[in-house]
């Protein structure tokens, strides 16, 4: 049974997802991440559904045989935080995290308070690690 990927480019304006954005703390934020991330990749910034904004792509392959397209980097503004999407895990960001500010991390989110509290050179650091990531 082929399944397909929910999170596809969309083709929708970055600018009005980010004007959408109802608090204006997230809305700021989601411009620093994209200047960071565009500056960083030379990637421009593409919609990935409905509230993801990605920045390149790579083709994933999993053991079970399924493959798909995903963007290298990119983030998520959510209500509470707002969520960077990474590759390789963790292990290759511990010399960055300390200098992050307020964060938590999942298996392969790293969901930032304030991404303003970040050090701006680690944040870029770990852009670039990201986006350069190849499994």
């Amino acid at each position: 049974m082929a399944t397909t990927n929910k999170t596809v480019p969309t083709g929708a304006d970055v600018d009005a997802f980010v004007d959408s954005l109802a608090d204006a703390t997230r809305q700021h934020e989601a411009r620093l991440l994209i200047a960071a991330m565009r500056e960083t990749t030379g990637a421009p910034p593409v919609m990935w559904g409905t509230s993801i904004v990605g920045f390149g792509t790579q083709r994933l392959s999993y053991e079970s045989g399924r493959e798909l397209d995903y963007f290298r980097i990119g983030f998520a503004p959510r209500k509470a935080q707002t969520v960077v999407y990474v590759n390789g895990g963790f292990d290759g960001y511990q010399d960055l995290l300390p200098r992050l500010g307020p964060h938590s991390t999942g298996q392969g989110c790293l969901y930032l308070k304030k991404v303003a509290a970040a050090d701006p050179e680690a944040l870029r650091t770990l852009i670039d690690r990201s986006y350069r990531w190849n499994p």
